[in-house]
């Protein structure tokens, strides 16, 4: 079938959406594709993506909603924790 990756979409340049695939824990490539091959709700900077890949061919792209709650989460409860004045 292909590999899998987790895919963050990092920025966008004009048209083209930059995304970095992470497999293992880090980041492990880069992939830079149409901003209309995204799926709706993957548009924006930050959404996370399941995407699978055969060689350097896009097979399946799809918006991984869960994932991309608990990563926002993750970052606003860190941004708590350090916005909170000492005692």
């Amino acid at each position: 079938m292909g590999e899998e990756f987790t895919g963050v979409v990092d920025r966008f340049e004009g048209d083209q959406a930059v995304i970095l695939l992470e497999a293992d824990g880090g980041t492990v490539d880069e992939v830079v594709l149409t901003r209309s091959a995204l799926p709706a709700d993957g548009d924006r900077v930050d959404a996370i993506l399941r995407i699978v890949r055969e060689g350097d061919e896009i097979r399946e792209i799809e918006f991984d909603a869960e994932e991309s709650k608990r990563r926002k989460e993750s970052v606003n409860d860190q941004f708590d924790r350090l916005s909170e004045r000492p005692d």
